[in-house]
């Protein structure tokens, strides 16, 4: 289908089953223009892409409807529309028209880019993978759909802004969704989408995103404060227009004449939210309302400012300079907070023209992309403003585990910032609360790994001294420094938190690599281990299990990265893929294999004794060990009346016992339905940095797998990491290892081992 200046229907009532806006309205009418005399299309230029793209979503979605029962094409236009006023590009516009178009149509994108170009196909493409993105309550899967929304903002910045706008007319629409996926989908905005709109500094999109979310997770409190908010309108704009009364006077009295000052709300999430914060109800809430003061240079900016605080009482402590410190989103204002006319907290925020049109559309306001004329804004290595996304894109390298991911995804979304100086006038932006080390590691991974100290306004402070505003920072550094554990307990960064964990599990390698072995070993059996490890099965093992090399794969195995019943898995299912390919060389190197033992299946004989080869034998589980089921054992006959102990077959005290007193017994693994697995004690112990609420972390972790806790036992000593000795109740090894795979992931646990007195 190719699209012509004739084809285009001119009258805006040839779209008359949908209400157009008017600015759509003007662009169809001032595109309807006439061929020129040979009958060809009059030249392309902004306006015909738009009204082209308007076209084709309009004969594509004619036919289908929304949940409110509205044509669907209303969608489209009230995105377009919100990209418009954002001040985006005729490209931006027309994938707002288009965005949905691969994803609910036959339409592909090779389509798209012969109709209207490769760089709307970019943005289209990239808003349908985004669209089609699942925040589940599954860890693996959230996280996955992070990483990818993070790489698609690095690539061009205005796939999210299309995503956003997409997102809001969305939530303006909720209420013919069900209440189920109206709180699903209000969660998902306020927990992600509020605060990306706010890290782009676009605050329009964050006030109303956080406003409508509010509205279905809260309706009770949405409908209270929005009516004492309104109750109280009256007496509020008195109070305003007297305060803008006496500013423009005093301001005119300085020859500042064009100032324009405005009085609002604050936005009712954002009272919600100190109402939480503070404990307080709505009356005890003062500074509901603020001054908007807007003016024309900087200068006035600054001059403004002396006006309110000479005619109005300053509050100590809330005074923001936004303009000589912009926030990393390039937000610029002058923030004050003064006791007003009646003696209530007021907010007065003083900006330019500039910086206003920054504060309400954030980067769109600045498009980059109109004046380099590429398709595309990147996330450059030198632009302060994607400072928070490059974190969040090399997270994805350092961090595995999902659920750490995802908790560092929304607390870099959310912190407020602090900001420092280093010694030759840098700004550096930080979470609140952040420390010497924090700025050491936002310099450099080095500078962090080798801090020896700090200066701070050019005095020696302790490294966990939190940051102040202004603060200058000079971190002292030594050849063999290196990072201390006790830095985990104060550092607030992840970025810090992380490569403290990384150096210590890079400088502690070869223990981890040793006990990856060990776990491995126990599993497999030691007959033809070290073969098995140099074998090229092994190696595609690790590979498969995206690690270099099988020592990199036994360290992550030992770190507890990677769980024993993951390697396991991915050894039988290489081993049978071989066996079937290859009879000879590859089968002999996996015979090792065969020894492992299979979660899933069943013997085929089978009975309610949970060992085979001792029935009706007096029997009891050696205390010196601790088997259970999984690991390896054998029967020892005792002296005397105790009958046959069973220990594991590594077990030290084996060494000792003379052959004629060992037999051979395996696990027995009962048919389904017999009841529920027995259990069997075991002692772990768990070191970890001491803080409060670790214990009540651990025993949650065991919780959640039903693990039954016998007995507890905590020392802590000043200094030194905590000990917690724990008895619980194990079905198996399998089981085993996911509990320490979990206990692990609790970030202050530094290290964890099974107690046995054997082996």
């Amino acid at each position: 289908m190719v699209l012509t200046t004739s084809e285009l229907i001119s009258p805006c009532d040839a779209f008359s089953d949908v209400q157009l806006p008017l600015w759509l309205q003007t662009c169809l009418i001032s595109r309807s223009g006439s061929p020129d005399g040979n009958g060809s299309p009059a030249p392309v230029d902004d306006t015909d892409l738009v009204c082209r793209a308007f076209q084709f979503a309009y004969d594509l979605h004619k036919n289908q409807c929304r949940a409110s029962g509205e044509p669907y094409i209303a969608h489209p236009i009230a995105v377009a529309g919100l990209l418009r006023d954002l001040g985006g590009t005729s490209a931006t516009i027309a994938a707002g028209f288009l965005h949905d178009i691969i994803e609910d149509t036959q339409t592909t994108g090779e389509d798209l880019e012969h109709h209207f170009g490769a760089e709307v196909r970019f943005l289209v493409e990239g808003v349908t993978k985004l669209s089609k993105l699942n925040f589940s309550s599954k860890k693996e899967q959230q996280a996955e759909s992070f990483r990818r929304m993070f790489l698609a903002m690095a690539r061009d910045i205005r796939v999210i802004i299309v995503k956003l706008a997409d997102r809001l007319h969305n939530m303006r629409t909720l209420e013919h969704l069900s209440s189920d996926r109206q709180q699903r989908i209000a969660l998902e905005t306020l927990e992600i989408f509020a605060p990306l709109a706010n890290r782009l500094g676009i605050g329009r999109m964050k006030w109303e995103l956080e406003d409508l979310s509010f509205r279905y997770l809260h309706p009770e409190a949405y409908l209270e404060i929005e009516g004492l908010v309104a109750e109280k309108r009256t007496d509020r704009e008195a109070r305003l227009d007297r305060v803008i009364q006496i500013l423009q006077e005093r301001l005119g009295q300085l020859g500042i004449t064009n100032a324009e000052i405005s009085g609002r709300p604050k936005h009712l999430y954002g009272i919600y939210q100190k109402m939480q914060r503070q404990n307080k109800s709505f009356w005890e809430i003062y500074d509901i309302a603020a001054v908007r003061v807007i003016l024309n240079s900087v200068d006035q900016c600054y001059r403004a400012l002396a006006v309110v605080h000479d005619e109005f009482r300053p509050i100590p402590g809330r005074f923001k300079d936004y303009i000589g410190l912009p926030k990393p989103n390039r937000y610029q204002s002058l923030h004050t907070s003064v006791i007003g006319l009646t003696g209530r907290p007021l907010e007065v925020q003083i900006r330019t023209q500039d910086m206003h049109r920054v504060a309400e559309y954030g980067i769109a306001a600045h498009w980059k992309y109109k004046e380099s004329g590429t398709s595309a804004l990147a996330v450059g290595n030198d632009d302060e403003k994607f400072i928070w996304l490059r974190q969040l894109l090399e997270w994805q390298n350092d961090l595995k585990d999902a659920q750490e991911y995802l908790e560092n995804v929304k607390t870099n979304l959310f912190d407020e910032e602090v900001y420092a100086f280093t010694p030759t006038g840098d700004v550096i932006s930080l979470a609140s609360g952040a420390t010497p080390v924090d700025f050491a590691y936002r310099i450099h991974t080095e500078v962090g790994n080798h801090c020896a100290g700090a200066m701070v306004n050019r005095r020696i402070v302790p490294l966990d001294t939190p940051l102040q505003n202004g603060d200058i920072v000079d971190i002292i550094t030594q050849k063999n420094a290196h990072p201390s554990l006790d830095w985990l307990k104060f550092v607030v960064t992840a970025t810090a938190r992380n490569r403290i964990r990384q150096w210590y599990k890079r400088s502690h390698r070869d223990e981890n690599v040793a006990r990856g072995r060990e776990l491995l070993e126990r599993e497999m059996g030691k007959q033809g281990f070290e073969s098995f490890l140099r074998s090229e099965v092994m190696q595609s093992v690790a590979e498969r299990c995206n690690y270099h090399g099988v020592e990199d794969l036994l360290a992550a195995l030992g770190y507890g990265e990677i769980t024993l019943t993951t390697v396991a898995n991915r050894i039988r299912e290489l081993a049978r893929t071989d066996q079937e390919k290859d009879k000879g060389t590859i089968a002999q190197e996996v015979t090792t294999v065969a020894r492992l033992p299979e979660r899933s299946g069943h013997s085929q004989k089978s009975s309610r004794a949970p060992i085979e080869g001792v029935e009706g034998l007096l029997h009891h589980m050696a205390g010196c060990c601790t088997a259970i089921p999984g690991e390896a054992i054998v029967g020892v006959v005792t002296r005397g009346s105790h009958g046959i102990a069973i220990h594991r077959q590594n077990c030290a005290n084996l060494a000792s016992v003379p052959g004629d007193r060992l037999i051979p017994v395996r696990w027995n693994v009962s048919d389904e339905g017999t009841g529920r697995a027995p259990t069997y004690p075991v002692e772990v112990i768990v070191e970890a940095l001491d803080r409060v609420g670790l214990l009540k972390d651990i025993l949650t972790r065991l919780a959640d797998y039903n693990i039954n806790v016998n007995g507890a036992q905590v020392q802590t000593r000043r200094g030194e990491m905590a000990t917690i000795a724990l008895g619980i109740d194990i079905q198996d090894r399998a089981q085993l290892d996911r509990v320490f795979t979990q206990i692990r992931k609790i970030g202050d646990v530094m290290a964890l081992r099974r107690v046995t007195n054997g082996g």
